[in-house]
């Protein structure tokens, strides 16, 4: 991701926060990308019980005004807020500690044990170390050497 782009969203993270947890939602994840030649500034939300269609658009009226005003995108964008989804990104301390138990994937900046990619599920998370279950092998994972990691949906038989 380019510089500038990581810049937008310290920025947006900066400017939505406090306003997100007056409304007391969490910022889960944001995205600034150019998607079929228009830039997208994608924010995903949650709450407590999960947040609803009209949650997201209330979140939408109160930021988008904000982020105009404070002028941090200098050129025409589309502001999206959804929900994370049933894949839920796995970024802050909270998120993995909320997983135990659950089925995630986690890719790895640099190979361990010869691989970058993991799917399991998520036994401890303590000490910045996750460990996954990976088809009965406890694999110790140092989460400062996580690049991406997201729930996995396990949809019933």
């Amino acid at each position: 991701m380019s510089n500038a782009a990581d810049l937008v969203k310290k920025e947006a993270t900066l400017l939505i926060e406090p306003v997100l947890e007056e409304l007391d939602v969490e910022l889960v994840d944001i995205e600034y990308l150019s998607e079929h030649g228009r830039w997208v500034l994608r924010i995903y939300v949650d709450q407590e019980g999960g947040i609803t269609l009209d949650g997201c658009a209330r979140v939408s009226r109160e930021i988008g005004d904000l982020i105009d005003v404070k002028d941090i995108l200098h050129h025409e964008y589309v502001l999206e807020v959804s929900s994370p989804g049933l894949n839920r990104p796995l970024k802050k301390e909270k998120d993995f500690l909320r997983s135990v138990g659950n089925k995630i994937k986690v890719r790895m900046v640099a190979p361990v044990k010869g691989r970058r990619n993991f799917t399991g599920y998520l036994r401890d998370y303590r000490g910045g170390m996750l460990y996954i279950d990976v088809k009965n092998d406890l694999v110790p994972l140092l989460r400062a050497d996580v690049e991406k990691a997201n729930l996995v949906y396990e949809f019933e038989e």
